[in-house]
């Protein structure tokens, strides 16, 4: 896959996909369709079980999409193409990690909250301040209210203040934050706890959670109930139970 404003790069059964314009790595309309276009590519790649979304060098994640895409005839497009983005990232199924090297503002914020996972530098700053440009950020009023609950949403859409990583993870925004001299080892130490695993059993876990997010209890149990009974049956599964009898290591059949 080549691309103009993005890197994607395999290793070890991880895609990392590098939003690529630096120093502030922002987001225009060519940018996101990339990004789109990268995700629906690894989606198909069985050798992938990890999707892994960084930034280039060492100055930003994402500052956010390019404000003159929010402006006059460019404007319906980028909405279209940036909420895509979301999508893309549910629909490549396969967990997504957001690795957050630096500021991570407006639209590269919500691509953080957008992913399964984050693990954070503890230089990085996270903010909402489209408020202060008078906008709001439409993916954060949806994602930040299932995420962080009613009060942080609340508070972080509506001051535009951005937060550190620690806090970033205090509320739940990104699941580890560590020193800036720490961060590539367990940034690599992070990926490796879910590329160690069947990339099929990651996708079928994955897809399982997502369904549930949105029945409510008694209807979820009774679908994973259903579910479950079929994945367990299955090669894959019947393979990692076997080696765990046997006190071997699994072969995954994916």
């Amino acid at each position: 896959m080549k691309f103009k404003n993005i890197l994607v790069e395999k290793k070890e059964g991880a895609a990392k996909l590098v939003i690529n314009r630096p120093p502030l790595n922002i987001l225009d309309i060519e940018t996101l369709e990339e990004m789109n276009q990268a995700l629906a590519e690894l989606k198909t790649d069985d050798e992938v079980k990890v999707v892994v979304i960084t930034g280039s060098g060492n100055k930003a994640f994402s500052a956010g999409v390019a404000v003159g895409d929010h402006l006059g005839e460019k404007l319906p497009r980028m909405v279209e193409v940036f909420h895509k983005l979301f999508v893309s990232l549910i629909a490549v199924d396969k967990p997504t990690i957001a690795v957050v090297n630096g500021v991570a503002l407006g639209g590269g914020c919500e691509i953080v909250a957008g992913c399964d996972m984050a693990i954070a530098s503890e230089k990085a700053q996270l903010g909402q301040p489209e408020v202060k440009l008078g906008v709001y950020p439409p993916p954060a009023s949806v994602l930040f209210p299932r995420l962080l609950g009613r009060q942080k949403a609340f508070e972080l859409i509506l001051s535009g203040d951005s937060i550190s990583a620690k806090e970033a993870e205090k509320i739940g925004l990104v699941n580890k934050a560590v020193p800036e001299e720490e961060f590539e080892k367990a940034t690599d130490e992070f990926i490796k706890r879910f590329t160690a695993n069947s990339g099929l059993t990651l996708s079928q876990a994955r897809q399982a959670l997502y369904r549930n997010f949105d029945l409510d209890f008694y209807q979820a149990l009774e679908v994973t109930g259903v579910d479950a009974t079929m994945v367990m049956s299955g090669e894959n599964s019947v393979e990692g139970l076997t080696a765990f009898l046997e006190k071997r290591k699994p072969i995954w059949i994916r």
